[in-house]
């Protein structure tokens, strides 16, 4: 058995719906396929229709999309993060995100299509679905809030102290970009400055 997987899987789980029994992870197990991508890789252009979630075993990704020719980074996802891109998953229409690996990756995919069959099966899968929808809901409205009523120096000590791994292996133009800040206003954040 892959170990990477199992260890994946439990955190993915773990960080969404703990109590979830071993039958039940087995069966999520059971229709998880290993993909490896290279720094620098498109994981999902943009144009495509999501069919799959992605759960990260190693590196990290960003979710981005284009706004007048420059690139916004809507999410950061590293070990153990669910990556949905949900407006073309949900719709099944082509996606306005792309998903580019950061570092060199191992992703677990999760057919969506395998994933809803499974949650008509097991009410333990459902719950753990409607646990990623509830937490894709809350980050959102966290982060609209973040860029409605905080600092540029409040959301960067809120990235800080909610995903350090962030901050320590993203590049500084990706950070500055989802923190609706330029790199130069990122610099001076970082040093004190604002």
């Amino acid at each position: 058995m892959d170990t990477l997987l199992k260890q994946t899987l439990d955190a993915a789980i773990n960080s969404r719906f703990p109590g979830m029994d071993y039958e039940a992870r087995k069966l999520m197990q059971e229709i998880m396929v290993r993909k490896e991508y290279k720094k620098g890789a498109i994981i999902l252009p943009e144009g495509v229709i999501s069919q799959n979630l992605l759960i990260v075993g190693q590196g990290m990704v960003r979710q981005f999309y284009y706004k007048n020719k420059k690139d916004v980074t809507e999410h950061f996802s590293y070990e153990g993060c669910i990556v949905i891109c949900i407006e073309s998953t949900l719709k099944q229409e082509p996606t306005r995100l792309i998903v580019e690996a950061l570092e060199d990756c191992v992703l677990y995919e999760v057919p969506y299509n395998k994933l809803m069959a499974l949650t008509e099966m097991s009410w333990e899968l459902n719950m753990f679905y409607r646990k990623i929808l509830e937490f894709s809901l809350i980050v959102s409205q966290v982060k609209a809030d973040a860029w409605r009523f905080e600092t540029a120096h409040e959301r960067y000590q809120r990235l800080l102290h909610t995903h350090p791994e962030v901050v320590k292996r993203a590049p500084l133009a990706h950070i500055a970009s989802y923190l609706l800040m330029t790199p130069e206003t990122l610099s001076r954040v970082r040093s004190g400055v604002l």
